[in-house]
């Protein structure tokens, strides 16, 4: 034993420990070099550093999703250099697990290739997965130092069973808050995600690790989860598309999870993040088309296929909510909001303004927060940022819930959800909406631990619908409020910003086609 190890508390001990098995794996050719480390402030968490800008980052290949999947089945590439690739731009970029039985994989899926086979639609394309997932052999800690005393993990979550049947190749777990149930992607045991694009920045969360590293052109491919934005937060600071279907959808069972469960009325969706849009369908129709059936490998989830719903409508109507009054928008995300509605304005599309007050994104929000915050775990540093803000701002949407019996207090977290459902279905057919736009946060990405309340990712978790973060713009220098912590204008320069699309509850199919007309409008035919 280390002479000075009894002074150590154990979780200190487990972390490090953990740590160095992680490292011992990578393979020290795949390291950074030291004259690279030399270059750069550090400790980078404290120093503003746009990693985008690196010789090493701006070398690497840009690939989509689309053209990289069809190589290792064409021959161009085989499965086994674009796994080995990923592996080594992941222990680069400092993530969690890389997986001993990847390049096995990959030389199997070359093997059948060879043969003239093909495992599936996704053959050969490697995949990064949040490390809330399950991976046979491995453990899921979610950043939770008590999780390491639980053996690895002795079967895959539905959906990595899923994805290695399609052809997939999984080669990587990424970062997530201790718990994830914190405001960054930072734990004891792996310490924190950096944002890519500003290293002061937060990477976002819960899928923070996944944000950083597609951002980081690490993965071409990764799964997050979300119950209150945790797929479209790190898309949003991290500058990516990422997509959210309702929670039915797409296998969501057997994940590693914090408390002891029991009912809920929200539930969490398992989606894709990308560098480009048709990445999200790829994943998403992949998944849902008809031979695949997710409800084989997930009885939680709805037995509907893939449905080809053709072209959109030429012209579009959307709703637009610019800003809940409660929730003010910095500047450069309401500048993106107000340019993209002028885009979609000039495609000629409808844009019809919707009431705040109809939109009942605070009294979401407030169930939401009563829903999340039954756990009874004790506050971290970060989550004590958020139970402050909840308390400031003093929301009574519920009068007296806390003076009920917990009984009452589960009656009526079951009862509010549903008055919230029954406004927006109104709200739907009174205005004829194809698709909503709103932000996907009143900020970018903010610095780190400071990433408060989610009032506009939250809501669509409570009402279960499908929806879609299209990054657009990047904030330039501007004034912050006075009073305003933790959100130096300056030091957001450059940080990226995001529109947020959404359709009612179980429409993906058209919720990413819209989508695509909406990025289309925004980006012509430039890919971000």
């Amino acid at each position: 034993m280390n002479p000075h190890e009894g002074d150590t508390p154990a979780w200190q001990i487990k972390a490090s420990k953990k740590r160095r098995e992680c490292n011992d794996r990578i393979p020290k050719e795949w390291l950074i070099p030291q004259t690279l480390w030399e270059t750069l402030p550090l400790p980078l968490e404290e120093n503003k550093v746009n990693l985008m800008e690196l010789d090493v980052i701006r070398r690497t290949n840009k690939y989509t999703v689309a053209s990289l999947f069809a190589k290792p089945s064409t021959g161009e590439f085989i499965a086994l250099e674009v796994a080995t690739a990923y592996c080594k731009r992941a222990a680069v970029a400092g993530q969690l697990t890389l997986f001993p039985s990847t390049i096995a994989r990959a030389k199997e899926l070359d093997t059948m290739r060879e043969s003239g086979q093909l495992k599936g639609p996704l053959h050969g394309l490697p995949i990064s997965v949040k490390d809330c997932l399950h991976v046979a052999g491995t453990q899921a800690t979610i950043g939770f130092t008590a999780y390491l005393d639980q053996l690895p993990s002795d079967e895959n979550s539905c959906l990595i069973d899923m994805l290695l049947d399609l052809g997939a190749v999984r080669y990587v777990k990424t970062n997530v808050p201790q718990t994830m149930m914190t405001a960054d992607s930072e734990n004891i045991i792996f310490g924190r995600a950096l944002n890519p694009w500003n290293t002061t920045l937060t990477a976002g969360r819960s899928s923070g690790g996944e944000g950083a590293l597609i951002a980081l052109r690490r993965s071409p491919l990764g799964i997050g989860t979300d119950v209150a934005g945790s797929i479209r937060i790190p898309a949003l600071c991290c500058g990516l598309y990422g997509f959210k279907p309702s929670a039915c959808r797409i296998p969501n069972s057997r994940q590693q999870e914090y408390g002891t469960g029991g009912l809920r009325t929200i539930y969490g969706s398992v989606g894709p993040l990308a560098n480009d849009i048709d990445a999200l369908e790829i994943l998403t129709r992949a998944v849902l088309r008809a031979n695949s059936r997710p409800a084989v490998y997930d009885l939680g989830v709805l037995d509907t296929p893939w449905r080809e719903i053709g072209p959109t409508k030429p012209r579009l109507r959307f709703g637009f909510l610019l800003v809940d009054p409660t929730f003010p928008l910095h500047p450069p995300v309401r500048a993106a909001l107000e340019e993209a509605a002028f885009r979609l304005g000039e495609a000629g599309h409808e844009i019809v303004p919707l009431p705040a007050e109809e939109c009942h994104i605070p009294y979401s929000l407030e169930v939401v927060w009563k829903v999340v915050a039954q756990g009874g775990e004790p506050p971290i540093a970060s989550r004590a940022v958020i139970e402050r803000l909840a308390k400031e701002l003093g929301l009574r949407f519920v009068p007296g819930f806390e003076d009920r019996t917990p009984l009452e207090r589960l009656s009526t977290l079951n009862v509010k959800p549903g008055e919230i459902i029954k406004n927006w279905h109104t709200l739907w057919r009174k205005y004829d909406l194809d698709a909503v736009i709103c932000p996907p946060a009143p900020n970018t990405a903010v610095e780190r631990d400071m990433y408060g309340l989610t009032p506009y990712t939250s809501f669509l978790n409570l009402l279960d619908y499908p929806a879609c973060v299209i990054p657009f713009r990047r904030a330039g220098k501007f004034p912050m409020p006075r009073g305003k912590k933790g959100n130096n204008g300056r030091l957001l320069e450059g940080a990226p910003c995001s529109v947020q699309v959404f359709t009612s509850r179980v429409r993906a199919e058209e919720c990413l086609a819209i989508s695509k007309v909406v990025d289309r409008c925004l980006h012509g035919d430039v890919t971000t």
